[in-house]
């Protein structure tokens, strides 16, 4: 049987793609030096990442890539960026000199299952980790920057960033950010799909300098100790892409109200469609509040937060008592129960802060929502569905597959009742093609059949090797793998890790991250025989 993809196309370019991974290790490597670290974990991905990438653009030197190698040439490139990705936790955990490993904990990387869970749940900016210990006593800052740097290369997109800088992808540019663009389509800025591409990366690295100077100048304004310039960048590294990774193990908790208050904005504009800000930085700002989806965003979370709001003020938002499976203390609970209830402004901003954190699929935490209610859980549970924008670097369903769903549901409910009338559905007031609402209903579907099937497999991995995870916790590991949004709850809460799952297990979530990330079609399609036939 003669293939209807030319796979070597595909690799080519993937070799092309994972070459240049080099530049950005020099950013970790950097600060290794600077803090007087080791740098033979990148130095050893530097030489591996060239020698590969060198040798898969040998395959071909002329690609010519249609929709099917973008396809490939896209799933293939997440996943092996992320297998490249865990190179130096492996190296650090196995490789740094004896006389610094003899005054650092043994890390939890040098499980390879570890290390490329680590790598996809970076690079994929799910946030969802398997570190033992969150600290500088037990990693090095390279590393820990590196961590914060795969987020931040994986938030608009590692092929986006490809072909916005590289002349060879800039045709197929399009096909490529097809398959790789979050949501159900890329809104094109400009004639040239290199310049669209490099608007948005442009409107990304501008939102990223901000927010650390902000942050930082909390630091210069003595507000927030905590914040110097390597959190300040780290965290900002991490928020655009609503990632969630923090080199702090009390992640945002650790902060000042004020550093909470001014990361809530940026996670609310990480997912919003970037293309709205180059139409404002163009000259037509009134697009951003005029988009029927961004007004849809804000009006979910502006709900989901009033919702919490008054749970967390009546105090009805917290246990009375730590049910078994859950990690806080009576102490913890005490102490934040009797801070947030009754008082206005910290009700306002831990309900903000982590409906935020959960519709954008961002992670962060600014408390350890294993202390609430049930109701509030499950209020943070129902966010996790939602996601950010279309265009945006948020994970999940999208808002605007829901608005569409539920306007269709209208038009049927309509047409039932008038059956000769003729009612497309619309959004922002263009009449949207049958063929892509039976697409959203698609994906919307498969996303759920996903989840539920996967749940129940996670469920039986951990009953198989004797763990004791409850159905919620398995439920929301699997729904916060596949959106991309990190903490789920219980064991697998903002303040836990996904350390005690199977090997097989983490290999699991693995695969849930890397077809999460680029939205399940694009790397289903490669299992079926029609995509490979000619």
């Amino acid at each position: 049987m003669k293939l209807r993809v030319d796979y070597r196309a595909s690799l080519s370019l993937v070799g092309t793609v994972l070459k240049y991974l080099t530049v950005p290790l020099c950013f970790p490597l950097l600060v290794a030096l600077y803090y007087g670290e080791t740098v033979v974990p990148f130095v050893v991905t530097m030489l591996l990442t060239v020698a590969l990438g060198a040798g898969l653009e040998r395959l071909d030197p002329d690609p010519d890539i249609r929709a099917r190698e973008g396809f490939l040439m896209v799933a293939l490139t997440w996943l092996t960026v992320a297998v490249v990705g865990a190179v130096p936790y492996l190296v650090e955990a196995h490789g740094i000199p004896p006389v610094v490993a003899a005054v650092r904990p043994a890390s939890t990387l040098g499980n390879p299952a570890n290390a490329l869970f680590e790598s996809m749940s970076g690079f994929t900016t799910t946030g969802a980790t398997v570190l033992g210990e969150i600290s500088f006593d037990a990693h090095t800052r390279g590393i820990m920057m590196w961590r914060q740097l795969t987020q931040w290369l994986g938030g608009m997109g590692i092929v986006v960033l490809a072909v916005a800088i590289l002349p060879e992808l800039s045709v197929g540019g399009a096909q490529l950010m097809d398959a790789e663009a979050p949501g159900p389509g890329i809104e094109k800025l400009s004639p040239r799909i290199a310049e669209t591409a490099r608007a948005l990366w442009g409107a990304y690295l501008g939102f990223t300098v901000l927010e650390a100077t902000l942050l930082y100048g909390l630091f210069l304004l003595g507000i927030d100790d905590g914040m110097t310039l390597y959190n300040a960048v780290a965290h900002a590294l991490t928020t655009m892409p609503t990632g969630g990774f923090s080199p702090e193990a009390r992640s945002i908790e650790a902060f000042s109200a004020a550093a909470q208050w001014i990361i809530i904005p940026f996670m609310i504009a990480a997912g919003t469609n970037f293309a709205l800000f180059w139409h404002a930085l163009t000259g037509n700002p009134r697009r951003i509040f005029g988009d029927t989806e961004f007004r849809s965003y804000v009006g979910v979370m502006a709900v989901l937060t009033a919702i919490l709001s008054m749970l967390l003020f009546a105090g009805a938002g917290f246990v009375s008592a730590a049910p078994s499976g859950e990690t806080f203390d009576a102490a913890y609970l005490a102490e934040f129960s009797n801070l947030v209830a009754g008082q206005v402004e910290p009700a306002v901003r831990q309900a903000l802060f982590q409906v935020v954190s959960i519709v954008t699929t961002t992670g962060y935490a600014s408390m350890d929502f294993n202390a609430w209610s049930p109701a509030a859980k499950y209020v943070l549970l129902f966010a996790m569905f939602i996601g950010g924008s279309a265009g945006s670097t948020g994970g999940s369903v999208k808002v605007v597959r829901w608005y569409v769903i539920l306007k269709s549901i209208r038009r049927e409910l309509f047409t039932t009742g008038h059956p000769e009338a003729v009612r497309p559905v619309r959004l922002a007031g263009r009449a949207l093609d049958e063929r892509a609402i039976r697409g959203i209903y698609a994906f919307t579907l498969l996303y759920l059949v996903i989840f539920f099937v996967a749940s129940g497999l996670l469920f039986l991995d951990s009953v198989r090797y004797g763990q004791t995870f409850t159905v919620l916790e398995t439920m929301s590991a699997v729904a916060a793998t596949l959106g991309n949004v990190g903490p789920g709850f219980g064991v697998v809460g903002p303040m836990g890790s996904y350390i005690t799952f199977s090997n097989a297990g983490k290999l699991f979530m693995v695969a849930l991250m890397w077809i999460g990330r680029l939205e399940i079609l694009p790397v289903l399609v490669l299992l079926t025989p029609e995509y490979w036939r000619r």
